[in-house]
Order: C-alpha cells, then structure tokens, then sequence
C-alpha cells in the first residue's frame, strides 16, 4: 500500500507546475500570490482534484483547461498545482476516448450524434471546418451533454479518491513517526554531595 501512495505522490509531483511557472504566466500570476491556494491540506486537495479533472475533461483546450481550473480554485479554495496537473489526464492520448463516451452518453440521454461520423472525421485527420460542421448538426447537444456528465461524475470520483488517498497517506506518515524509534532522554544528573554545604 506505501509503495502505491509514493508512486501516485511521484507522478502527481512530476505533472504539477511549480510556483514558479505559474507566476510567470500572465493569466495565472495574480493567483500565484495567494499562497493559501497552493498548500496541501485535507480540504484544499480533494478540491484541487475535483476542479481538474472538472475543468480538463469538460473543456478539453490545452490552454484553457489548466487557467480554467486555477480561476475555478479560488472560490473554492482548492490545491491550484494539484488542479493544473489533473487536467493532464485528457490529453491527445485519452481526447478520442473521452470524446466517444461523451457522444455514447449524450445519445442514451436522448440525443443523437452519429459515432461513426466522429470516428470517420477523426481516422482521415479532419480539418477544423469539418468539425465545425459536425459540431453544428444534432451532435453538439449530445457531445456537450456527456461531456458534461462524464467531467461531474469523474469529478465527483475524484473527489472520493483523493480523500481516501489523503487519510491513508497521513495516517501512513503517523505510523512511520510512531514506529521510528525514539532516543532516550538523557539521564539527570544527581546533585553533588558537597554542594550546597
């Protein structure tokens, strides 16, 4: 289970961007002086999670989602670098998935979106005008729909996740202070015999 915790901890690290970073960015800079926004406590992290992976899935523009989910911390007060780093997990990798089950969850809601249009467009490289016009038929309702539901629930989930990971890894932290072992205290000294005669 402590290996489980480093790793997600490493990962998470490794995809935040420092303070640093988001200073420099003039969209991001004026956050960057509100210091309460990027410390990890039980509270800001499960928030940091919810925004990201809220904003990244549900906006899925590389530039927008990581500004989005660091003016969305503030007025809930959640981890901005934690926030940032979760919108990384919609990326060219895992779009066309999130895209797909969007569309699937759009037509079950009601709408309809014709999938094999989405994966004709996609397969031949598409230009913008082509996904326009496809936006702009019947598949807009339904694309906007799920990707609405899938970022909520994935949000909500996140939620979860990161408040079960934030209890086990402080409580893992407190068995590690408890079993570290502790030096003894050094011994009194007994007055001596004479002193005080």
């Amino acid at each position: 289970m402590s290996t489980l915790f480093s790793r997600l901890a490493r990962w998470f690290h490794a995809q935040m961007p420092t303070h640093e970073q988001l200073a420099g960015n003039r969209f991001t800079a004026p956050l960057a002086r509100r210091q309460e926004l990027f410390r990890f406590t039980r509270r800001s992290v499960p928030r940091g999670v919810a925004v990201g992976l809220l904003v990244g899935i549900f906006a899925l523009i590389p530039g927008i989602q990581i500004v989005g989910a660091a003016l969305l911390c503030v007025p809930v007060r959640g981890n901005i670098p934690l926030a940032a780093a979760m919108t990384f997990l919609s990326n060219p990798a895992t779009t066309p998935f999130i895209l797909a089950a969007s569309i699937w969850v759009g037509n079950h809601l009601g709408f309809h979106a014709d999938l094999s249009t989405f994966y004709a467009l996609y397969e031949s490289g598409a230009g913008a005008r082509r996904w326009l016009y496809w936006l702009l038929s019947d598949a807009a309702p339904s694309l906007v729909l799920g990707l609405f539901v899938i970022s909520v629930v994935t949000a909500a989930i996140g939620y979860l996740l990161s408040v079960w990971f934030w209890r086990g890894w402080i409580g893992h932290k407190h068995k590690a202070r408890q079993l570290r072992p502790r030096r003894p205290a050094p011994p009194l000294e007994k007055p001596c015999a004479g002193a005080g005669a």
